[in-house]
């Protein structure tokens, strides 16, 4: 295995004090194939209906290209001035003129940039264990949906008379059919003479919202009950 190495690493030039050309193109490849495994993360893990084509090649194109700065201006292998300017102008590329959708964007763009420069100091071994493990752990957070916030899954709207004490009367039935609920306003309607209440609300079975807006109906005295999908997004407190 020794001996293959040292074929592959007579064969590309490694070890000199300036990348060779074998290098540099290899160098080039391997930084392109960790960002396609970044991309591929990327699209694998993305949540939503807006997937940018031109961002997911911007991943491929910006870490690519790092490497090779940062190769232009490392000279030898001691130069560390050399290598943090190469850094310094590697993440100067980022100021992009049109602004980058999410936090999870940026996040990604970083991933892709970090493999570029492990790739341009020539660390290739580096380089190909830090991407291919924090690929890995981004599909596992992922998949295991760690840190997921509690979703409302309806909003509610409920009208009652102004003797009803609503904390109290509907108390039970929520605690039946939800898994939460947040009151998100009480307004007052029809002259005074009634109170709209609005919640946001995750309901225990959301096969059978009929059966909780009946169980209210025979609380609040066949007034109004309204409930609707929730606006997708929109998050329950967990206090």
């Amino acid at each position: 295995m020794e001996a293959v190495v040292e074929v592959i690493k007579e064969a590309l030039q490694f070890g000199h004090a300036s990348a060779s050309f074998q290098e540099i193109l290899f160098a080039m490849l391997l930084s392109f194939g960790l960002n396609l495994l970044v991309a591929a993360t990327y699209r694998r893990t993305f949540r939503g209906a807006d997937l940018s084509q031109d961002y997911v090649h911007t991943l491929l194109i910006v870490g690519t290209v790092v490497s090779v700065v940062v190769m232009v201006v490392r000279v030898d292998k001691e130069s560390s001035q050399a290598t943090a300017f190469g850094i310094f102008a590697a993440f100067s590329v980022i100021r992009f003129r049109t602004s980058v959708g999410t936090p999870k964007d940026i996040g990604f763009l970083f991933v892709a940039m970090a493999a570029g420069l492990a790739v341009g100091a020539r660390a290739y071994g580096m380089a190909v264990a830090t991407t291919v493990i924090l690929c890995g752990i981004i599909l596992l957070v992922t998949g295991l949906d760690f840190f997921a916030p509690v979703r409302a899954s309806h909003r509610l709207r409920i009208r009652v008379t102004n003797d009803i004490d609503y904390d109290v009367a509907f108390k039970g039935c929520m605690e039946r059919h939800l898994h939460r609920s947040e009151l998100v306003s009480v307004e007052s309607i029809q002259a005074g003479m009634m109170t709209e209440l609005r919640y946001n609300v995750q309901l225990r079975d959301a096969s059978k919202p009929g059966e909780f807006v009946a169980a209210l109906q025979q609380l609040n005295g066949n007034n109004r009950v309204m409930l609707s999908m929730a606006a997708a997004g929109r998050e329950l407190s967990t206090e």
